[in-house]
């Protein structure tokens, strides 16, 4: 059943009116009719299935016939934070890994980042990004539709990390090193509803300069096992891990 996500809260009145996109695609490509039925998800993660009691030229009405009373999301709220890579790499984190669970997607323009930014370019850049992590989300069947915001510079990244209750930096010096039990002991402490924020290097890897950096604003330097995993592999490597541990082992 299609899923669709809509920009408002719920409001407590069970009639929805769609227009825009949503009623295009509703009415002209999956043409549907009266008494059809569809998962909407309000901007508040409440969702349920919705029946179609009206359509006409500009807007579906429909009618909220059951809620959704399964949680889908992970029970933290994973920031993926990705040094820039290079062609399309970026959007495969985005829809593999709004389909494994992340929160929020923050790209930052890393030393070794290869690709120079546009910045004429960035509104429609983003603007795919998240229509690529919406898509995904749909067809995930999220509660949670992942924010997914503009490069920023490093020194920003160091800003916005003190607010996130845990943070850690994938480094693959340590796991040549073989250090293999920090990543293990932070997801062990991770509680119910907290924030994670997890840095990715971009193809080149992290610097170490930007390392001490962030070693020196609290980040936990971790392996992710003894392999050297790709850029567009690691944060889904992350990502699954910790479905593991907290949902499937729990």
């Amino acid at each position: 059943m299609q899923r669709y996500f809509i920009d408002q809260p719920f409001e407590g009145n069970n009639e929805v009116r769609l227009d825009g996109d949503i009623f295009h695609h509703i009415s002209r490509v999956m043409r549907m009719k009266i008494n059809d039925e569809f998962y909407i998800v309000f901007s508040d993660e409440k969702a349920g299935i919705a029946k179609i009691v009206d359509i006409s030229n500009e807007e579906i009405i429909a009618s909220i016939v059951k809620w959704e009373d399964t949680n889908k999301e992970l029970p933290v709220k994973v920031a993926i934070v990705s040094g820039l890579p290079k062609g399309d790499k970026l959007e495969l984190i985005i829809q593999k890994g709004t389909e494994l669970g992340a929160y929020q997607f923050v790209p930052f323009i890393a030393d070794r980042s290869i690709v120079k930014w546009d910045s004429k370019k960035e509104k429609k850049k983003v603007e795919r990004w998240q229509k690529i992590a919406l898509e995904a989300a749909e067809q995930a069947h999220r509660q949670h539709m992942p924010k997914v915001y503009a490069p920023c510079p490093f020194k920003h990244l160091l800003d916005i990390s003190q607010s996130f209750d845990h943070k850690l930096v994938a480094f693959e010096e340590s796991a040549k090193l073989g250090e293999t039990s920090n990543f293990v002991k932070a997801i062990n402490n991770f509680n119910h509803g907290d924030s994670v924020l997890i840095v990715f290097g971009p193809e080149g890897g992290l610097s170490i300069e930007e390392v001490q950096q962030m070693e020196e604003s609290g980040f936990q330097i971790c392996g992710l096992g003894p392999r050297i995993l790709r850029t567009e592999t690691a944060p889904l490597y992350a990502l699954s891990a910790i479905s593991y541990q907290l949902e499937l082992m729990r």
